[in-house]
């Protein structure tokens, strides 16, 4: 692409409605990650007790080890969600304005 298909991208508004929602979806996962991780966090400092105590009675696995692997896999699942509404959503705006600049 040339110089003036890049000028006519970055001026169009449905680039910028692009770039706005890519990137109020992208801040809005990541401060519910770092809120997960803050509540962990919080959670082993003020709360350790909890996350030594035994599921059962006779169970060797404590509250901690679930709690943690949740903790990773949110983490994929939030992934999952962005990159499922990229594919879809972000990907068909682009080809939109791809599309209306390229005439």
């Amino acid at each position: 692409m040339n110089d003036s298909i890049y000028k006519r991208i970055e001026q169009n508004p449905r680039f910028q409605e692009l770039v706005a929602k890519r990137e109020r979806f992208a801040w809005t996962l990541s401060a519910i990650m770092l809120g997960l991780y803050v509540a962990f966090i919080l959670l082993i400092a003020f709360e350790p007790q909890l996350l030594g105590t035994r599921i059962s009675a006779d169970s060797p696995i404590t509250w901690g080890i679930p709690m943690g692997i949740g903790l990773i896999l949110s983490a994929f699942v939030l992934t999952g969600i962005y990159v499922q509404r990229a594919n879809g959503e972000f990907d068909n705006l682009n080809q939109a304005i791809l599309d209306e600049v390229q005439k």
